[in-house]
């Protein structure tokens, strides 16, 4: 039998029953030793309870996407065993407590069962938080792990200098024995899942939020100022714990709008200030990111994408705010928007996004998701020396400096130095002072315009270009489409690839290319199809494959529906004598 080379494991049913802890360490487990890990978990809005579900894909190859259906389900109640038992694929496993519920339908002649009192067995080994070691044993034998593999990762994980370690780890140690054991009793097997090839670079376990996180302070941000909502929330957390050192500041708001004009003023002292938010917050730094817009002040916001509108859905991922990131304010405003699609891309957009704000002085958005936000994930050790740290120009010349003056991007008086102006949200004229005058709208706003161009040098990634159809995902999406992508190549489908995370200003050359398409196909978890819709403002033939679930899209759905778009074409074509 060929040795599987992915592993997809779910863990189902109701807030706190531990789902995330449990996928959260087989991932832990699997990195450890070297496989490629990715997981995916989904809650609903209220504290405690509702249905809940983690995923954890192992792979001898680096995750692209959460993996389409089950090798193992485990259901930790009725509800999660009724909607979740369609997703485990044929010959899948089902790990249930049976003195939880009974399954009355028998599961159907595609899945095996396994009744594993995981409750009971975890209290006989004196420590009832054994139970998710039970069930972590049962699923790492049903692909014949060695015991070796989980045993090392409980070591490391519960020796913590606390007094009780040694029994903590020796319960987890007969939890893992007891779940192997019922699993070889069982009589099912799903094969063996290939020996891990550790890559070559050094690797880090980390979730989403940390790494951009992470990437803000490698970019030398000094001033951040939040307020919670999810799912920025653990951006903010992490800044309070590790954003030290003199020069540096963190603080919780009271507000949103206490969050912008915070950090607009460390902006305008000099500062690299940033916050972070969710959709509704945004909304309420819209006036505020218009001033700052209007005073080019250097700021960074970070987006964590949920759905919307209004509370939406809290807890889901979507992508439906890319217009209001690219326009936020009233008037005349495009700001600049970087929107990575993987949780190594969130650590460099952080660092491009405060240098992009102080290289063309005004406030660049970073677009996340939930998606990215909560997702965990072994990726390559950034590299900070990648991204060389920029910093504004600042005047040293003499005061009665026209600050406003000119074409596009001038120096910036720092407060206490020479060259003082007036930070005004009104048109103003050149230091800065209110003005009506028709005229000089008209230069301000063409010198806040003109200010992006500095931005149109981004990079992007383009394969196998010579084709006219094309596909490009923006954001969280990147991974789905790239392994639906590859799949499409496998059949010989004739596609391009283009992705940028630098979603305003798009580079001029990567336009040029797009607008010779015959069509670009762009996969995106919104109604409107937002990211479509502005590439064709750009005259390039954008159709969207849109979805708005508040789930990420499966790589087969996407594999179906660019090649039904594809032959469509290929077809109205031909009849058109093209």
């Amino acid at each position: 039998m060929v040795a599987k080379r992915d592993f997809v494991v779910r863990f189902a049913g109701e807030g706190g029953q531990g789902m995330v802890t449990a996928s959260e360490a087989l991932a832990a487990a699997a990195a450890q030793v070297g496989y490629h890990v990715m997981t995916f978990v989904t809650f609903p809005s209220q504290i405690m309870g509702g249905p809940t579900w983690s995923q954890c894909r192992i792979s001898v190859t680096p995750a692209l996407s959460n993996g389409d259906e089950l090798d193992v389900l485990v259901a930790f109640n009725e509800e999660a065993y009724n909607v979740h038992k369609d997703e485990l694929r044929d010959g899948g496993i089902l790990i249930y407590d049976s003195e939880v519920f009974s399954i009355e339908d028998g599961g159907g002649d595609s899945i095996n069962l396994v009744a594993l009192p995981y409750q009971e067995l975890g209290k006989s080994t004196g420590n009832p938080r054994a139970a998710n070691m039970v069930i972590l044993g049962a699923v790492a034998e049903f692909v014949n792990w060695p015991d070796k593999y989980l045993s090392d990762f409980n070591v490391k994980r519960f020796t913590r200098g606390r007094p009780n370690d040694a029994e903590v780890v020796s319960a987890n140690e007969m939890g893992l024995q007891l779940g192997k054991q019922a699993a070889t009793d069982s009589g099912f097997s799903l094969g063996e899942l290939a020996v891990p090839n550790p890559p070559d670079y050094e690797q880090i376990l980390i979730k989403g939020n940390d790494s951009l996180s992470t990437g803000a302070i490698a970019g030398e941000v000094e001033l951040f100022v939040g307020y919670p909502i999810s799912p920025a929330t653990t951006i903010l957390t992490f800044m309070e714990e590790h954003l030290k050192g003199e020069g540096k500041f963190v603080y919780q708001s009271s507000s949103e709008i206490e969050s912008i004009t915070a950090i607009s003023g460390g902006g305008f002292a000099g500062k690299r200030s940033m916050t972070s938010t969710a959709g509704p917050g945004f909304s309420l730094m819209s006036e505020g990111l218009g001033m700052a817009w209007m005073m080019e002040i250097p700021i960074v916001v970070v987006d964590a994408q949920r759905g919307g509108p209004a509370t939406g859905l809290p807890t889901k991922t979507e992508q439906s705010d890319l217009y209001m990131a690219m326009h936020p304010a009233h008037g005349d405003a495009q700001l600049p928007v970087i929107a990575p699609g993987t949780v190594e891309e969130c650590f460099y957009a952080a660092m491009h996004a405060l240098n992009w704000a102080e290289r063309y002085q005004g406030p660049v958005v970073v677009l996340s998701d939930h998606m990215l936000t909560e997702r965990t994930q072994n990726i390559r050790k950034p590299d900070p020396n990648l991204i060389p740290i920029e910093r504004r120009e600042v005047y040293t010349g003499s005061n009665g400096y026209q600050r406003y003056d000119g074409s596009s991007v001038s120096p910036m008086p720092i407060p206490g130095g020479p060259g003082a102006y007036v930070a005004n949200a009104s048109e103003h004229d050149g230091i800065g002072d209110t003005t009506h005058l028709p005229q000089r709208h008209v230069d301000g706003t063409d010198r806040r315009f003109n200010k992006l161009k500095t931005l149109e040098d981004s990079l992007y990634e383009s394969r196998n270009t010579q084709h006219n159809i094309a596909v490009m995902p923006w954001g969280g999406q990147k991974g789905p489409t790239h392994e639906a992508y590859e799949s499409l190549m496998e059949k010989g489908v004739d596609i391009a690839w283009y992705y940028t995370m630098f979603l305003s200003p798009l580079n001029p050359k990567l336009i040029k290319e797009l607008q010779d398409k015959e069509l670009v196909i762009v996969p995106e978890l919104n109604y409107l199809g937002q990211f479509a819709s502005i590439l064709r403002q750009h005259r390039i033939n954008a159709v969207a494959i849109t979805q708005y679930t508040g789930l990420p899209f499966k790589v087969q759905r996407l594999v179906s529906e660019i090649t039904n778009m594809v032959e469509q074409h290929a077809s109205e074509s031909t009849k058109a004598g093209v």
